[in-house]
Order: C-alpha cells, then sequence, then structure tokens
C-alpha cells in the first residue's frame, strides 16, 4: 500500500473513530447487549450470559475492555468501534485489490456512511465484529482463490478466530474458505482445514468448560427449538420466506441508503470481472439462503451485516465508473456526493426504525425515566419486578439496571427440565422452578416503550390475566406503572407459581 492509500484509510478510520464515538449509546439498548453485558461478571449460556452460542471471544475481548473503562456498555461499544474501524480498512484492501484507489475509496465512504453499519458502531452488539471479519476473510480468501496459497493459513486461523466472535460465521464463510481452496493443492487445503479445526478448538475447549458441554448444547438446542426452527421453511408456510426477502429488501435500503441505486446504474462488467462475480455469489450465496428459508427478523437485521464488505466494493467499482464520466461537471459530482452522505446522515439520525440514533435516544431517555421513577413508587424490600419478554426495556434491561430487585421474566420457558422462569438478582440469572418468595408483597409490571401498537397490545394481554380490582395503575413520569399483589402470580405463572405464592397473599 502506497502512501496515498495509507492516508485514505488513515482518514476513513479517523472518521469511523469520530462518527461512531460522538453518537455512543450510553445505555445498554438491546437485549443481547444486556446479556453481553451479565457474561462479563459470569458466563453462562445456560442462563443467557449471554445466550447461545455464547461469543466466547467478544466476552473475552470485553472483559479486557472492561478493566480499562469500567462500565459494561462503554466497554463493549469501544469494542464495536474498534471492529468498526477495522472493517472500513478491509473494505477499501478488498475493493483496492478488486477495482483499484478510486473503487476503493467509494467503498470505505460508503461503509462508512451506511446508515445500518453507523448504528450497530454505536451499540453493544457483535454484528460489526461479524463484518469486519467477513471483510478479512474474504479479501484473505480471495488472494487464495487468485493463486497465492500462501493466504490459505491465515485465512484458517481468521475463519477460527471468528467463530470464537460470532459461530455462525462458519455457517456464512465457511462454503467461502472451501471454494477457495480449490485453487491449491490438496496437502495445503487439509494443513488449511486443520488448522481451522485446532483454532476453533483452542477457544471452544475453554468455553465449555466453564458450564460443561451438556449444558451448553442443551441451551444451545433450547433456543433453536424455541425461536428459528418454528419459522423455518421447513415446518412453516413458504409465505414466511417471502416476507423475510422482503425484509431483506427493505434492510438493502436502510443500510445503504443513497448508495443503493448504484447497481441500477452499473454497466456491463468486463470479462475480466467474471471471477470476482462467481467469487461474490459464493461468497453471498450461504447468508442470503440462511436468512430468506430459516431465519430473520427485522430487529435481528444487522445479521445481514456479514455480507456487506463485497457489497461495499462492487458499489465503490460503479460509483468509480460514474465519477470518472468526464461529461458530467466536477461541481456536479461533488454536490452529488455530498448530498447522498447527507442525505445517508439524516436516515441514521431521524429514520423512526429501530436501528436509527434518534430512536437509541428516544429508548434512553424512556429508560432513565422509568428508572427514576419506578424505586418511588415500589422499594425494592418488599417489591418483586416483573419484566416481559421484550427486546427493549424488558426484564433484562429491569434486572440489570435496577439489580436490587429481584426481577424474574414473563412468561415462563419450557426447557428440557421442565417449566423454568428466567430471573435475576444483584446482576445475575438463574432458572427458578419456583417462584415462591416471603418477602415481597407485591409486585410491579416494568413498562414497555411507548408508542407502539404491538407493545400495547402486549401488556394488554398480561394485563387481562390478572384480576383488574387487585392493580393499581400508578401514571408516573410518562409511564403507566402496574401494581398487583404477588399472590396474584400464579395467574402469569401457573407452574412456576406455586401454593407459597398463594399462601403469601392468602396471609
Amino acid at each position: 500500500m502506497n502512501l496515498r492509500k495509507a492516508l485514505e484509510v488513515a482518514a476513513l478510520t479517523a472518521a469511523t473513530v469520530l462518527t461512531r464515538f460522538v453518537f455512543r449509546s450510553h445505555y445498554l439498548y438491546d437485549i443481547d447487549s444486556v446479556n453481553f453485558a451479565l457474561a462479563l461478571k459470569h458466563f453462562d449460556p445456560a442462563v443467557h450470559q449471554p445466550h447461545p452460542p455464547g461469543y466466547f471471544l467478544y466476552i473475552c475481548l470485553g472483559r479486557l475492555a472492561n478493566m480499562v473503562f469500567h462500565d459494561a456498555n462503554t466497554a463493549l461499544v469501544a469494542v464495536g468501534i474498534v471492529f468498526s474501524c477495522g472493517a472500513v480498512a478491509m473494505v477499501y484492501c478488498l475493493a483496492d485489490c478488486w477495482f483499484g484507489r478510486s473503487a476503493a475509496s467509494f467503498a470505505g465512504l460508503i461503509f462508512l456512511f451506511s446508515p445500518l453499519v453507523w448504528f450497530h458502531g454505536i451499540v453493544a452488539l457483535t454484528y460489526i465484529v461479524e463484518a469486519f471479519f467477513s471483510a478479512l476473510v474474504g479479501y484473505l480468501c480471495w488472494r487464495v482463490y487468485e493463486g497465492a496459497g500462501r493466504f490459505a493459513l491465515p485465512g484458517a486461523v481468521a475463519m477460527g478466530i471468528a467463530c470464537g466472535f460470532r459461530p455462525s460465521s462458519i455457517l456464512f464463510l465457511g462454503p467461502l474458505l472451501l471454494f477457495s481452496l480449490s485453487a491449491v493443492s490438496r496437502k495445503r487445503a487439509a494443513g488449511t482445514l486443520a488448522a481451522l479445526s485446532l483454532t476453533i478448538v483452542a477457544w471452544f475447549i475453554p468455553m465449555v468448560g466453564l458450564g460443561g458441554f451438556r449444558a451448553y448444547t442443551a441451551s444451545l438446542m433450547s433456543l433453536w427449538l424455541t425461536v428459528p426452527a418454528k419459522v423455518s421453511v421447513f415446518n412453516s408456510s413458504i409465505l414466511n420466506s417471502f416476507v423475510r426477502a422482503t425484509v431483506i429488501a427493505g434492510v438493502y435500503l436502510l443500510c445503504f441508503g443513497c448508495a443503493a441505486v448504484l447497481p441500477w446504474i452499473r454497466s456491463r462488467p468486463s470479462a475480466g470481472h467474471r471471477p470476482r462475480i462467481v467469487f461474490t455469489r459464493v461468497w453471498m450465496a450461504p447468508g442470503l439462503l440462511f436468512f430468506t428459508f430459516i431465519y430473520l427478523k427485522t430487529v435481528n437485521s444487522g445479521y445481514l451485516l456479514v455480507l456487506t464488505p463485497p457489497v461495499c466494493a462492487w458499489m465503490g467499482f460503479e460509483a468509480s465508473r460514474w465519477y470518472a464520466n468526464p461529461r458530467i461537471p466536477n461541481l456536479r459530482k461533488m454536490s452529488v456526493v455530498g448530498c447522498c452522505i447527507a442525505v445517508n446522515t439524516l436516515i441514521f439520525l431521524r429514520a423512526p426504525v429501530y436501528c436509527s440514533y434518534g430512536e437509541v435516544r428516544r429508548f434512553e431517555r424512556e429508560l432513565g425515566d422509568i428508572l427514576r421513577v419506578l424505586p418511588q413508587i415500589a422499594p425494592a424490600k418488599d417489591t418483586l419486578i416483573v419484566g416481559l419478554d421484550s427486546h427493549f426495556l424488558g426484564y433484562r434491561h429491569a434486572g440489570y439496571y435496577l439489580p436490587d430487585y429481584f426481577t424474574v421474566q414473563f412468561p415462563e420457558v419450557r426447557l428440557a427440565a421442565g417449566m423454568r422462569v428466567f430471573a435475576m438478582r444483584d446482576r445475575d440469572t438463574s432458572l427458578e422452578k419456583n417462584l415462591a418468595t416471603d418477602s415481597a408483597r407485591n409486585f410491579v409490571l416494568f413498562p414497555l416503550p411507548l408508542g407502539d401498537s404491538e407493545y400495547t397490545e402486549y401488556m394488554a394481554m398480561v394485563r387481562s390475566r390478572l384480576p383488574s380490582a387487585d392493580l393499581r395503575p400508578i401514571v408516573r413520569g410518562g409511564h403507566e406503572f402496574i401494581v398487583g399483589p404477588v399472590g396474584d402470580l400464579p395467574l402469569l405463572f401457573p407452574v412456576s407459581a406455586g401454593p407459597a405464592l398463594s399462601s403469601v397473599h392468602q396471609r
């Protein structure tokens, strides 16, 4: 890399640090963010600290960062900013390798100002980490595919490490590694796969050693059967796959903003691009197939970041071709680029979707108001919190930010061992078979986000299970807090809340 390219990478990296740091989140945004934060203290996927499959190396790195920042959210956001910088640099390198410096510059800008990429660089989630490893592994595999066999071993090690951060990486990037090995000898391919296996074993054994292999696999299988397996093409309507394909199209628009139009202005690729086209298809096909036919939800749109590096490279190529057109005045070119950056920034700041900065700030204001008011109306010494199963303002946020309370999740969950309730105290999680407690006299329903009909209906469903005469609605800080006697909890937890709670109510 010559000096000019190095300076461009440095400028992109500096811009990434600045834009992510200024807009960083200050609370754990998502339920998964809280799971990661809890794991910094006690790693146990069986109780979703974090949720399976564990993200072991991410938690290890988060613990190192937490030794510096002494705040879980800050530490994990810092990790995200570092990987955002690495991702933009690798996207630049990939596009430069494929199409040259001009395309690399545009690819870096497209990645930098992608609203979805930007969002995932300011919150405590792992998707930006997977985007970095996708770019890194993809670049190394390309070098192998074009004949530089010496990159096979680094590619295998990078893949093994990527799996330690997000185990799903082996599913989405493994076929690309295997495809690239078709260009090397059988001996080198065997050595590469051996290196991949050893790298995975190096982190997998310490991980399962913390809680046991059986507990790990049981929790992983339970989560799979509870969520993704119910909506895959194998056991649900094909309509679900059509909906997921529509979601992918919507996420594409959200991810790239103005740059999303570039594929529609492209020129016919030359014959020399044929290997890159084939390579890109192999890179993207596993992810697109999985997200279309197996599992994807709008709130999990960060999954698709694993596919962004090759798309950014091709978009950078098309943008550079357009920018090189001598018939377009330079002032017009610069104006178009500036307007596109401004529009993408506005999407990130103000779009009415969960992955905008405006929604992050709204969530943080609501959470701050709840944390300020709830202890005033329901003291921890005699109150149990019932949090709902929600990505935002669910039982995880209640249990993490109000550690003095005993917090339980509605509804009960069916595990291999039977019906259990996720419960929290002192920022640690347990699976409760019985919810008997003599200390709490009342419970309070932790409020859900305001202004969403789905959340309103969910809360109404929960309230409908309880006798209205027993409930005391208290409106404070813009939220409604529902307080009731613990003796009514068997109506919410019919298996786990047994006679002990009923006797408390009778007394």
